[in-house]
């Protein structure tokens, strides 16, 4: 899903002050998570020119810029704002003159500045536009925080998700969202899931209706987002079912193109969910800490298979 974000949202979350009040930011779009310094395209060189991206001046840029005869800085800067930029966006200890502001009304291009340094904005935009325009979907499933894993807990309606989930808030562990989980891909590796705002930090359970858990069980038991570490499928148990009983080959669910460790976990009465979701993320963290069970079994019995050899000989 192709995500945008309004130039009127991005200044307000990041505190910019706006010098062109008579345009209306709110109906700019932007759409790349890209920035650009335009070193070279104030200099006169267009080509491969990505003008669709926030376009920032830091103070190299600015006095370039100052440094030229007052014809040429109109037609330097008038060069590269008619050229459909979103915005232009001044960092700490520039300010653009008047001419520029003349410039940048008759082109429609809003522009802002930010106190931070050059360094320390473009870190942090680069950090917001990467949240806000990361590609994301909406998932029918629970997800928890559990000893600081991100588990998804996934399966058909009513199998009795939200109410492994509620088990676990109430050993201590953190609910991120219930039912509908928004899922956004931040990088290759990394996806971040969270709850829609109408349902935040609340569970729906079938016969009781919906619990609000932040009330219930305090702040300390719900959070807001979660890097996703682990899928747990629950199914029905089948007789005839095969099921993984070593681990010593990972199962993975594709996510927005990401592979996320996976296990499917068949339903039986009498089986604790809450036990058994901590029990993988405690396995999962211990993984990625460098100890794997399975394979320390899978040694030991190699190991045992010798010695009884050597003992035959």
């Amino acid at each position: 899903m192709k995500t945008t974000v309004t130039l009127s949202k991005l200044a307000s979350d990041l505190r910019l002050k706006n010098l062109t009040p008579d345009i209306d930011m709110s109906k700019i779009e932007l759409t790349s998570q890209e920035i650009n310094r335009p070193a070279l395209q104030l200099a006169g060189y267009f080509e491969h020119f990505a003008s669709e991206r926030v376009q920032i001046i830091g103070y190299v840029e600015y006095t370039y810029i100052i440094a030229m005869e007052e014809e040429d800085q109109h037609a330097c800067f008038e060069r590269f704002i008619s050229r459909g930029i979103p915005c232009v966006i001044f960092s700490a200890l520039t300010e653009p003159t008047e001419d520029m502001r003349n410039l940048a009304n008759q082109y429609s291009v809003p522009l802002l500045i930010s106190e931070r340094t050059t360094s320390a904005f473009m870190a942090e935009i680069i950090r917001y536009l990467g949240m806000e325009l990361a590609p994301r979907i909406s998932m029918h499933g629970v997800l928890v925080d559990v000893y600081g894993e991100g588990v998804l807990i996934m399966g058909e309606s009513g199998i009795g998700k939200s109410e492994a989930a509620l088990e676990l808030v109430r050993r201590g562990h953190r609910l991120v969202s219930d039912d509908v989980v928004i899922i956004q891909k931040i990088t290759d590796d990394t996806l971040i899931g969270s709850a829609p705002d109408v349902t935040k930090h609340m569970i729906e359970l079938r016969g009781i209706g919906i619990i609000d858990v932040k009330t219930l069980y305090g702040v300390e038991h719900v959070k807001d987002s979660q890097v996703i570490d682990l899928v747990i499928k629950l199914e029905d148990w089948k007789k005839d079912g095969v099921y993984d009983r070593l681990g010593i080959e990972e199962e993975t669910t594709e996510i927005l193109g990401n592979k996320v460790i996976s296990h499917s976990i068949p339903i039986r009465p009498g089986r604790n969910l809450a036990v058994i979701v901590e029990a993988a993320a405690v396995n999962h963290r211990q993984k990625k800490m460098g100890y794997n069970a399975a394979q320390e079994f899978y040694r030991r019995v190699q190991e045992n298979i010798i010695n009884k050899k050597g003992g035959r000989i």
